[in-house]
């Protein structure tokens, strides 16, 4: 009996079945854009092969002004038809279903050529679309029906239309984008019509035995967005048009909430997909922030959807389905929605990955291998490198011992997951545990490795991590001074005036500790009401009219930093916003290009500038220093000197912040390479 009954239960489409309710939502990993078709069908291959029941691939464009930057992937050629083929093949081959999604940026192309509804720039884009006109239109059509059949003739199960997240479909439906007099504009009847119009052709062009996605927005999460009965009014129009599914589609890029960062609850928008079930007749998605087989579960037991999305997940764990299945769900690697290696990446034209799993998208580079030469292994370090270089080294069949001082692993992961916003952190660390448990490794914690321990190891590979920079305030010894470590670790009381030296990513980490009571990640209410979330039924596009509306802060927290720059600009490209909006709300002041100057009882005196002019005292009951860290090679050194050559990953190699993406990377590949 499976724990997950109606996860892993077939969904009955008429013409084809799916062997569960697991939809693999569509990512841009930027893959397709190598045109390593071997590497690209290994992806979603190794996804087949874990058991999801159907797949979408990340965006392809129908023609060039569509493409959401120059170059983007698209089938615009016969040989683009054989190249995809090689992709669906290997799919099939391994027992999967895979549907291509068609995305027409509009607006948000990020070049000169885009087009749209009205000629109204995008905030997240310099180019400024040209209005179509009718001959426009029709092409724009035409091209997202080519594109369909030649996916038909790729080999692909299905097709998925964009048509929510503020693409080109979605910009016709709402007057935020819309400002049309003709047949496309004005009622929405009109504004509606290019999505149905799209899917009524799709659906006539590639016959009713091939599977139709329309991706709908149902929260749109800007001004003047869709009402829901607009919404409810657009979903029936596409089943009628011959859509086979509904998925969900959550918010514009543009919102200003976030939607599928880590600090957005779990399952936070299955309600809004909850309110079309029973609407229309065909299976509806719901997405967004579920990362755990029980958590989709629950999605679907509570009546939310017919079948869930998980996107990122599939990053995070290749297995998802197989290990539910298997009744190893703890065993399931997890997405932390920490966006760091996925979508940080798509945004910087890097190939996506995952932080918690560096081999996705790297499966044909990265390869775990069997060796046929036994090592010692020692691993000194138990945080994220040190986990990750130890586990791959087990499991490539090396014997390892992992030493740590402290009596439980997870290093710095510890302290992250004490911030508010950050408690998927959890997971990981139970993941690593779990992981542990269930390999060869050689746990030794509470032991202070020491070069002696070390000697009869054929390789010691250390990992032990940072230490906090001596900022070298004059005053910074007295009583009202604390390291960020003691703050997160709750060794000292904070008082109710903060300011904290840094504001690098532990800075912003230890302010949002501060000034933060319950998190409202575990509070779903108080986390619409934080962010200004409305149910669309009751305020047109789900935005409320008062708008956000956060807790007091517990705290007066100032934030400073010596960088002469907007304190936060160098943090996560699509998640720094949400740290800054996030403390701004709470009133934290954020003051960059200062000199420390010394601490008193009084509090923090700064300066600004070279000339170090304006003294001013940052009234304070606690200073905590948050200046950065500095690479603990004290064993590593220590080995050195006794003619031992350690391998050196992680923190104890590069102090720079927390960079758990880093870490678990190499560590990884440092295994891998024994």
């Amino acid at each position: 009996m499976t724990a997950y009954p109606r996860l892993l239960a077939p969904l009955d489409l008429g013409f084809t079945t799916l062997k569960n309710r697991v939809l693999m939502g569509s990512m841009h990993t930027n893959l397709e854009e190598t045109k390593d078709w071997n590497r690209v069908a290994e992806f979603y291959a190794a996804r087949a092969r874990g058991g999801v029941g159907l797949m979408v691939t990340g965006g392809m464009a129908p023609n060039r002004e569509g493409g959401v930057f120059p170059g983007a992937a698209g089938l615009f050629s016969d040989d683009d038809i054989a190249n995809h083929r090689i992709v669906t093949d290997r799919v099939h081959d391994a027992g999967g279903k895979i549907c291509m999604q068609i995305l027409h940026a509009g607006r948000y192309a990020y070049g000169p050529e885009c087009v749209s509804a009205s000629a109204i720039k995008s905030p997240i884009s310099p180019f400024p679309p040209k209005e179509l006109d009718e001959e426009g239109i029709e092409k724009q059509i035409a091209d997202i029906v080519t594109s369909a059949t030649r996916a038909r003739e790729a080999g692909y199960d299905g097709v998925e239309v964009m048509g929510s997240e503020g693409y080109f479909l979605n910009q016709f439906l709402v007057t935020h984008t819309n400002k049309r007099t003709d047949r496309w504009g004005g009622s929405y009847e009109n504004r509606m019509r290019l999505p149905v119009e799209v899917v009524r052709r799709v659906r006539e062009a590639v016959g009713p035995e091939f599977i139709v996605i329309y991706r709908l927005s149902m929260i749109d999460l800007v001004p003047n967005g869709s009402t829901w009965d607009e919404v409810v009014t657009l979903a029936k129009a596409i089943e009628k048009a011959g859509a086979t599914i509904i998925n969900t589609g959550i918010g514009w890029h543009e919102a200003r909430i976030p939607t599928i960062a880590t600090s957005v609850p779990r399952r936070a928008f299955a309600w809004v997909t909850k309110k079309l079930m029973g609407e229309v007749s065909i299976p509806v998605i719901t997405s967004n922030r579920i990362n755990n087989p029980q958590t989709a579960e629950e999605v679907l037991s509570d009546g939310c959807a017919d079948m869930v999305s998980m996107a990122r997940p599939f990053l995070a764990d290749a297995d998802f389905v197989a290990k539910a299945e298997a009744g190893k769900a703890d065993l399931i690697a997890p997405c932390i929605a920490c966006n760091q290696a996925c979508l940080d990446h798509t945004f910087q034209g890097k190939i996506s990955s995952c932080l918690v799993n560096p081999r996705a998208c790297f499966e044909t580079e990265l390869i775990i291998s069997k060796t046929d030469k036994a090592l010692r292994v020692a691993v000194v370090g138990a945080g994220p490198a040190g986990l990750a270089a130890a586990l791959t080294a087990s499991e490539r069949g090396h014997k390892v011992t992992l030493f740590d001082r402290a009596p439980e692993v997870g290093g710095q992961l510890n302290m992250a997951r004490r911030i508010p916003g950050k408690e998927e952190f959890d997971g990981l660390v139970a993941y690593f545990s779990a992981s542990l448990a269930a390999s060869d490794v050689e746990l030794k914690l509470g032991t202070e490795a020491n070069a002696a321990a070390l000697k009869g190891f054929d390789k010691v590979i250390i990992a032990t991590g940072v230490i906090p920079r001596d900022p070298g305030i004059p005053g910074q010894e007295g009583p009202n001074v604390l390291s960020y470590i003691d703050v997160l670790r709750g060794k000292a009381p904070v008082g109710k005036r903060v300011a904290v030296v840094g504001a690098g990513g532990i800075g912003f980490d230890v302010a949002e500790f501060l000034v933060t009571g319950e998190s409202p990640t575990e509070n779903l209410a108080e986390w619409l009401q934080e962010w200004g979330v409305a149910d669309p039924a009751e305020a047109r596009g789900g935005i409320r009219a008062e708008g956000p509306q956060p807790e007091a802060p517990v705290r007066q927290v100032t934030l400073l930093q010596r960088k002469a720059e907007k304190p936060g600009r160098r943090l996560g490209k699509t998640t720094g916003w949400i740290h800054r909006a996030t403390l701004q709300m709470k009133g934290v002041k954020m003051i960059g290009g200062v000199n420390y100057e010394r601490i008193d009882a009084a509090g923090l005196h700064v300066s600004f500038g070279e000339a170090r002019e304006n003294p001013t005292l940052i009234e304070a009951d606690t200073i905590v220093l948050c200046a950065g860290q500095l690479s603990e090679r004290s064993l590593a050194d220590a080995l050195a000197a006794e003619g031992v050559e350690p391998i050196i990953i992680g923190g104890a190699d590069v102090a720079a912040e927390l960079d758990a993406k880093r870490a678990i990377d190499q560590g990884t590949r440092v295994a891998a390479a024994l």
